[in-house]
């Protein structure tokens, strides 16, 4: 099977050749170690070197190309960020009509042509596609408001939440038509991320979760479901009081399984996988950093005893930090080659 073959078929719940490969998103930072361990010049010759079955094509984090050099969301009206709990710029909102004159981003500074090219680099290759928009609303409406008070608001005023949720998800949600009427049939999976849970539970209530969060999930996937994708979604933390409302809106995969939150370990996971695929859970916080090449390697073949073919073995969070030495990364990708 290609990368993209066993990619689709682990999407689709059929049996693939083998478990599948994905190394994440190395950090900046990491790249250059990583770069000098395997002899490659490039995040792509990388990936190549290790055999990813699929690459990340993030629509809106890597394509925008604003004239004026502005960020898609404007959310601290243009001051430097210094905490997630930084005032945002609707921190004092409590009108909707503020909401609706803001300067909303406008999507057609997204470079489509940049992004097709790219996808068809990826096809050619022999891999598969996760694409789409990032579409992280939950962290956008979050930094508007700054986390806290996001969360207070949720309470004092739902109606300027929901009303500043609805603007970003109209950005995403125009943002992917457009992908998906031009090249959608390029694409295999929508993959999009938002952190809603912490080390020990979700940071909101499964009823706030319910409220202002699931909706725009389901429109986000039933929206790539119509365009005939796959939907992959990344939450980092505790998720499992959640994870069957995602299955029951249509997620074909999750993504990183932070292995060392509660409940996200491996055991408790396994009573989803006939319901889903799972991406990632080889530990980032103790294994990968500090266990040895030995110690990763039979972490992985544990895994694979638990979740079984139905699973893409990568990071339980994907930008790898330079404390993941190269050997761990290697080490990683070896076990998951094996037979």
């Amino acid at each position: 099977m290609t990368g993209r073959e066993r990619y689709r078929a682990l999407l689709e719940k059929r049996k693939a050749d083998k478990v599948g490969f994905w190394m994440g998103n190395p950090h900046d930072d990491t790249l250059p170690a990583y770069f000098r361990y395997f002899n490659v010049g490039s995040k792509e010759a990388l990936g190549q070197a290790l055999d990813d079955d699929f690459a990340w094509l993030p629509a809106d984090l890597n394509y925008w190309r604003h004239p004026g050099n502005e960020p898609v969301f404007d959310l601290l009206n243009g001051q430097e960020r210094h905490s997630l709990g930084q005032p945002g710029a609707f921190a004092e909102c409590g009108d909707v009509r503020e909401v609706d004159a803001y300067h909303w981003p406008d999507v057609r500074h997204i470079d489509l042509d940049l992004l097709e090219k790219d996808i068809d680099k990826t096809i050619a290759k022999g891999m598969g596609v996760a694409s789409g928009t990032w579409s992280c609303f939950f962290h956008i409406v979050a930094d508007f408001f700054g986390m806290e008070n996001y969360f207070i608001k949720m309470y004092t005023d739902p109606d300027v939440v929901l009303a500043v949720t609805e603007h970003v998800m109209a950005f995403y949600l125009e943002a992917n038509q457009r992908i998906y009427d031009r090249m959608g049939g390029k694409i295999d999976a929508l993959f999009l991320g938002n952190d809603f849970g912490s080390q020990q539970d979700l940071l909101i209530s499964p009823d706030c979760f319910s409220r202002f969060v699931l909706p725009y999930f389901r429109q986000l996937i039933d929206q790539a479901k119509r365009a005939g994708l796959y939907v992959m979604l990344h939450s980092c933390g505790s998720i499992d009081r959640v994870i069957p409302l995602l299955i029951d809106a249509g997620i074909d995969a999750l993504h990183p399984l932070q292995a060392r939150a509660r409940g996200m370990n491996a055991e408790n996971l396994q009573k989803y996988k006939d319901d889903i695929l799972f991406v990632g859970g080889v530990d980032t916080q103790e294994l990968l950093p500090f266990g040895t090449p030995q110690q990763v390697k039979a972490e992985v073949r544990r895994l694979k005893d638990i979740f079984g073919t139905g699973w893409v073995v990568s990071p339980s969070h994907e930008a790898l930090l330079p404390n993941v030495p190269p050997e761990n990364l290697l080490a990683m990708h070896d076990a998951a080659m094996e037979g």
